[in-house]
């Protein structure tokens, strides 16, 4: 036995474990499981509320299913069939309505159906433990389903057992049951670890159904992006926050999230309409992303003065948190103060700029940055309809709960957007509170603590790392601030594009990190500070969509940077020329998957259409990867050496077996 090992934790293991034989099999059942191959890994980002492609992707394992149902039964059905049962293992619910309605002989289909699909869940089975998947099982159904997937069809007796069991699934009237629920355990085990790295708010209209989805998924993580920190900051309180989230939605006409919710807009409306009724707000019209979302000319114009009236009132609630952190370092940033509002001009960096318009009726040129009375009373109302919202809240409890800046597993650096670095390529160390600088590992992990600060309760004062006021207003920062991670641009151009008609001043100019994330020089520098490990090791990053009909390749750095934002959201269909980009790792290997646009899940349903994809191998293993070869085989490793100290203590009379 090793005699540093802590007597105390083998005393708490042996609670677990009281006696020889229980020890001993759990140490035969983990070396069992290390052997068994890795599980399938699926990375996604930058979702942007495309709630109908996201939960499509999620079904489909990103092709991982139909690569399997076509590696199960090659020629051996038509192409037409195989489409149908994909089809029908994405949406089984919705396909067997189609089916039942044509199907001539509907005993035939079951009975040869049920055979395929248990063949297929056999598949996406075989790399977990039985015990594992008996917890994936359905109640209804799970000693039927695990009897088929565990009895052989090639011995005669059994394939009649097999024969029977699905004969009177069929005559009990349990079929579409049946099918319904080893169709979502298929989609269950196609994939073990779902990884989204950042922005799954804005843009789109089902921000709010993608985390409802979430909730109910069995094992996923989040690497927060600017997208998701803007609706924390908002959650959390902060009105510069609280405005940016309205006016982006306001922008792209998309208020589905924001009235599921409940976050109540009238007031809004209504001061829009006051004081905006006679502006045509021409800068303001929303980009309407859907062709289905016809709005009329009336709901458009009020569409545009409510974007106008919030992005005002944004510019001011900014100002006024630039204002109270002068170390921040962008006082430049409070524009209303530049403006010559008797002429339409705006000085930016010693030169002025000719404006669109300028018709500001709530400015007070003497004081800009103040807030009109009615302004006060509706950022007020506002601020507390989303202090309020129980959905909202919940949601930003599951992001904090499964979320972090970074994550490191299986060898891989996953973070959104980018590590701040100085001119000489080294990490840039960034002062994110008074006296606390921190680069690297460091800083992802503290800008962590500081947002999870700002939702700790006033009981908790005493164990804060950061104040919580402070923490709330940092929100703000991580959305613009030049040395953020999830920003780090020179700055955020919204009023330049709303405002001025020169175009150079729109101009947002990268930092260090996405000039030099190409190096595979610098890649290795970031993993080494964040202590990856392996031979084959990547930075996996979203954040800034990949070019892909202007050549721009997602694979940089000699293979050590995977970026995988193609474009999710329809607002970028046209500039990536794709719909996304996912990855998947499974045991064979590294596999990313180009989708092109989704068009509705009714689409997938009735005409069998899947979201084209290309796959590209990007890494493959030259064995096959088992769970050994991961982070959860050190940990179980770590478990055995463990059991085995205790099977020592028991076996030399240190500890004493109990019943068990």
């Amino acid at each position: 036995m090793d005699m540093n090992t802590d007597m105390h934790y083998l005393q708490l293991l042996s609670q677990s474990f009281p006696n020889i034989a229980e020890a001993a099999t759990e140490i035969i059942n983990l070396e069992a499981i290390m052997n068994l191959p890795k599980g399938t890994e699926h990375f996604l980002a930058d979702l942007h509320g495309e709630s109908e492609a996201f939960q499509h992707v999620l079904k489909n394992a990103s092709g991982n299913i139909k690569r399997k149902v076509n590696e199960l039964f090659g020629n051996d059905i038509r192409e037409s069939e195989k489409k149908e049962l994909c089809t029908l293992i994405y949406y089984p619910e919705q396909k067997l309505e189609l089916i039942k309605a044509q199907e001539q002989d509907l005993d035939d289909w079951y009975r040869i159906t049920i055979h395929q699909l248990v063949k297929v869940c056999r598949d996406v089975s075989s790399k977990y433990t039985r015990s594992k998947v008996r917890k994936s099982l359905p109640p209804d159904f799970s000693y039927i389903i695990e009897e088929l997937l565990h009895e052989s069809l090639g011995d005669n007796d059994k394939a009649a057992y097999v024969s029977v069991i699905v004969n009177t699934i069929i005559s009990t009237g349990r079929a579409d049951d049946f099918i319904v629920a080893i169709c979502n355990v298929i989609q269950r085990l196609a994939i073990d670890q779902l990884h989204i790295l950042g922005d799954i708010y804005d843009r789109g209209p089902g921000a709010h159904k993608i985390m409802d989805t979430l909730r109910q998924y069995h094992s996923w993580d989040i690497q927060w992006g600017n997208h998701d920190i803007l609706w924390m900051g908002a959650s959390a309180g902060n009105n510069a926050c609280i405005c940016n989230v309205l006016r982006l939605c306001l922008r792209y006409a998309n208020l589905a999230t924001i009235e599921e919710y409940g976050i109540n807009l009238v007031p809004l409306a209504t001061f829009a309409l006051d004081t905006y009724g006679d502006d045509p707000c021409e800068e303001f019209i929303p980009k309407v992303l859907d062709d289905n979302q016809q709005l009329d000319e009336k709901t458009l114009l009020l569409t545009a003065r409510m974007h106008k009236a919030i992005a005002v009132i944004q510019f001011k609630e900014e100002a006024k948190i630039f204002r109270r952190h002068p170390e921040w370092q962008m006082d430049d940033r409070c524009l209303l103060e530049h403006i010559d509002y008797e002429h339409g001009l705006c000085r930016l960096d010693g030169k002025n700029y000719e404006m669109k318009s300028y018709h500001f009726p709530t400015v007070n040129p003497a004081s800009p940055n103040t807030l009109t009375a009615e302004e006060k009373d509706l950022i007020d109302k506002l601020h507390h309809s989303f202090r309020i919202s129980e959905k909202l809240h919940k949601h930003i409890r599951t992001l904090l709960s499964h979320g972090c800046m970074y994550t490191v597993t299986n060898s891989n650096l996953l973070f959104h957007a980018s590590i701040p670095l100085n001119d000489d390529c080294s990490l840039k160390e960034v002062e994110i509170f008074p006296g606390h600088r921190y680069s690297g590992k460091a800083l992802m992990h503290n800008i962590g603590m500081m947002i999870r600060a700002a939702f700790e309760s006033s009981a908790d004062k005493e164990l804060q790392v950061f104040p919580r006021d402070y923490a709330r207003d940092y929100f703000l920062y991580l959305w613009c601030g030049k040395d953020s991670p999830l920003f780090d641009k020179s700055k955020m151009a919204t009023f330049e594009r709303y405002f001025l008609k020169d175009k150079e001043t729109y101009k947002e100019e990268k930092g260090n990190y996405f000039k030099l994330r190409d190096s595979a020089e610098i890649c290795d520098r970031i993993l080494d500070a964040f202590e990856v490990k392996g031979e084959n090791r990547h930075i996996i990053n979203g954040h800034v969509p990949v070019h892909a009909s202007k050549g721009e390749n997602p694979i940089k750095a000699g293979g050590r940077l995977m970026v995988i934002d193609g474009g999710f959201s329809e607002a970028y269909h046209n500039e990536t020329g794709i719909a996304g980009y996912t990855l998947v790792y499974h045991s064979r290997g590294f596999q990313l998957v180009q989708h092109e646009p989704f068009t509705s899940a009714r689409d997938a349903i009735v005409r069998e259409t899947d979201i084209k994809s290309t796959t590209q191998i990007v890494e493959m293993s030259a064995h096959r990867m088992l769970v050994a070869d991961t982070d959860k085989g050190e940990e179980l490793r770590t478990q055995v050496a463990d059991l085995k100290n205790l099977l020592y203590a028991y076996r030399h009379g240190i500890l004493k077996e109990k019943r068990s």
